[in-house]
């Protein structure tokens, strides 16, 4: 039982899209970020009894130029966005951020001015995790969903395209709108013009990173 089942005559045919995407999803290398209680089921995630080696992650990453994958685990203070602004610049593309836990993904139970009201207000998300914390368990299917996203993405041109076409460009901006004006008309509308005129940050400080 094995590959040769699978190709009876000795072929394959793929594209080099998939085969990219494949190897891509099969080798990601998170950063060492921990920030809070849910890096300790991060840190478990990675041990023998979950072994996150299975899917060729058993490297967390002391430098951001070696990683593609940033798993931001816990909340992140005001302090704390520049340096992970920082770090995920830092990290070559293509590159993927993983929101772990409800404080990374929305403030959860911090709704104050110290943390940022959702990490996307600093960088794109790409797999968003529920959780408070989340098990390791739940880690891994946020992993493993991921994977499905990266071996779907195009390349090239494509991918280009894609993410011009959600707002993002080819490298994501800081300027993209945050999930928590997205649904607010009035807020909406207040980030294009903040945009527009170069002043996104002095919004969010006028609006108070409401949710």
């Amino acid at each position: 039982m094995g590959l040769e089942e699978k190709l009876p005559n000795g072929i394959l045919l793929t594209s080099v899209e998939k085969l990219v995407n494949w190897s891509r999803k099969s080798s990601l290398w998170p950063a060492t970020f921990g920030l809070a209680c849910c890096a300790i089921e991060m840190m478990a995630s990675g041990s023998a009894r979950y072994d996150l080696a299975r899917f060729g992650m058993e490297v967390f990453r002391a430098s951001p130029r070696q990683a593609d994958l940033m798993i931001v685990a816990g909340r992140v203070s005001q302090k704390m966005a520049p340096v992970l602004r920082q770090i995920y610049d830092q990290m070559p593309e293509p590159k993927w951020v993983l929101s772990m836990g409800v404080c990374a993904s929305s403030g959860g139970m911090f709704n104050n001015y110290a943390i940022v009201q959702g990490v996307d207000h600093i960088v794109p998300v790409d797999m968003y995790l529920p959780g408070c914390p989340p098990r390791p368990e739940m880690l891994i299917d946020a992993i493993l969903k991921l994977h499905e996203k990266i071996q779907h993405e195009p390349l090239g041109a494509k991918r280009s395209l894609a993410l011009e076409a959600s707002g993002q460009g080819t490298t994501p901006r800081y300027g993209a709108t945050p999930s928590s004006y997205r649904f607010d008309k009035g807020l909406r509308a207040g980030w294009d013009a903040a945009a527009a005129e170069g002043r996104e940050e002095q919004f969010r400080i006028e609006t108070g990173y409401r949710r």
